[in-house]
């Protein structure tokens, strides 16, 4: 490829770039990614290793990734099209090629049945391919959606339990990490059989007690403020196993 060319590739690329109208989407790290993989793709077409796969080939494989199509099916397609003939293993290793490039594009395997059995229904009711693939995309999209959702809600859940056993812990008299009681913005812990309390500040700050209940009004002795529960950690780890003060 000539100086030229790959200097006109660059800009269209560029200018078609920048014509966003989202200054964020401009300055975005992924998108810049994306921008600096399709400059290079583009520029490195014509010296490809991979010489059966022009930009329209190209452009229906990458839009099947993901989608659990089934590799003769592409490869039945793309043999109607103009060019060479593929092989099922030109067409499998094309499609892993452009995995190992956009990482983020790996099929989910707990996508698969769903993805077949939407192939086969619309195969049998004689919908064209490319209009399948567009339609396994936006279904990928959806469940992918939904399983996020799924595992937020798991984690959400996860983390009440965790919070539940924490406090049950706490009102039982028994060792315990910070943990808070319903909705207080307090945090209590318990080391070595003593209570100590964070109460948040105005300054968004933290004043660490060492208190003798789980109430918000004890204030037996302030220790000191402190920026986090990390701080005080530390200092709750020290103080909880050296002799008390008198109060």
């Amino acid at each position: 490829m000539r100086e030229d060319e790959r200097i006109s590739i660059v800009k269209e690329l560029l200018f078609a770039y920048v014509k966003s109208p989202s200054l964020r989407h401009i300055r975005d790290p992924y998108s810049v990614i994306r921008l600096a993989q399709e400059i290079v793709r583009r520029i490195d077409r014509g010296n490809s290793i991979w010489r059966k796969w022009d930009g329209q080939r190209e452009v229906l494989l990458k839009s099947a990734l993901g989608c659990w199509i089934p590799v003769e099916a592409l490869r039945d397609f793309i043999n109607e099209m103009p060019g060479p003939q593929v092989t099922a293993t030109d067409v499998g290793q094309r499609l892993r090629a452009f995995e190992d490039e956009e990482y983020f594009s790996y099929p989910k395997e707990e996508l698969r049945p769903g993805c077949l059995a939407l192939y086969e229904r619309e195969r049998a009711e004689g919908t064209e391919l490319p209009a399948i693939i567009g339609l396994l995309r936006d279904h990928v999209e959806q469940e992918e959606e939904r399983l996020r959702v799924e595992q937020q809600q798991r984690y959400q859940r996860w983390r009440e339990e965790d919070r539940m056993a924490r406090e049950q812990r706490l009102l039982s008299g028994a060792d315990c990490k910070w943990t808070q009681l319903q909705k207080s913005p307090h945090w209590f812990c318990r080391a070595n059989g003593r209570t100590y309390r964070l109460s948040p500040t105005k300054d968004k700050m933290w004043n660490l007690y060492r208190v003798s209940s789980v109430t918000e009004e004890d204030e037996r002795a302030l220790i000191g403020k402190y920026r986090g529960r990390g701080d005080a950690t530390k200092v709750v780890s020290q103080m909880a196993y050296q002799p008390e003060p008198r109060w």
